[in-house]
């Protein structure tokens, strides 16, 4: 797979009900895969430099965004959080060491975290911004975590090479939250290619893997 125009390998990383749910309306998620998609999501995260959520991803679910393998170590990647407003908590699990997040706004302290101020618009990172600020720190693959406006960010910007989208055999209907936010395409010709690449059973639901065309 070839980088993108900057250098990166993106990668967005999806745990869904078949309906391409992540969430009920409630915002209950946790856990719509089975323990085999969870560990095959913790092997993804070990063979990425960085690993990046929005900050409504931290809110809802506090996330420590490591890579947790049984039985051996494992070199972490980079935890990368993208907050317009500096809302991540400064007891949050992921605002400690190897933590960047990456802001529109005047840098303030957060825990432990690193922070830096990115070009945004509206406030709100922008893609293709917070991609050269990892590339400038070394990162070569980033995996994209959640949540659906970051999802959908990316992908309209063009920046999106890989999907690893794990199905669980749930659906959750209309009222559940997208894995991808709207991307407001007017005609189907405008809307994002995927080759698929492979289709296999993960315990009890289904890894699907796409390359961009």
């Amino acid at each position: 797979m070839r980088p993108n125009l900057h250098g990166l390998r993106v990668t967005l990383k999806l745990a869904t009900s078949l309906d391409g749910r992540i969430a009920t309306a409630s915002g209950e998620s946790k856990w719509i895969t089975g323990e085999a998609a969870r560990l095959a999501g913790h092997r993804l995260r070990a063979a990425h430099d960085g690993i990046l959520v929005g900050v409504e991803t931290v809110l809802a679910d506090d996330p420590e965004l490591t890579a947790r393998l049984p039985g051996r170590p494992v070199d972490q990647p980079l935890r990368i959080v993208l907050d317009s407003r500096l809302r991540t908590p400064a007891t949050a699990r992921i605002a400690g060491p190897n933590t960047l997040i990456l802001t529109g706004t005047e840098p303030s302290p957060i825990g432990e975290a690193e922070i830096e101020q990115v070009e945004a618009t509206d406030g709100r990172p922008i893609p293709k911004a917070v991609l050269a600020a990892l590339k400038r720190r070394g990162v070569g693959t980033l995996m994209i975590e959640g949540g659906g406006r970051v999802a959908a960010s990316f992908i309209a910007a063009g920046l999106v090479d890989t999907l690893e989208w794990f199905r669980a055999p749930i659906l959750l209907g209309g009222d559940g939250r997208a894995c991808v936010a709207g991307l407001a395409l007017a005609r189907l010709s405008d809307a994002p290619a995927f080759r698929r690449l492979a289709v296999e059973p993960c315990g009890d639901d289904l890894w699907e893997r796409y390359e961009r065309v």
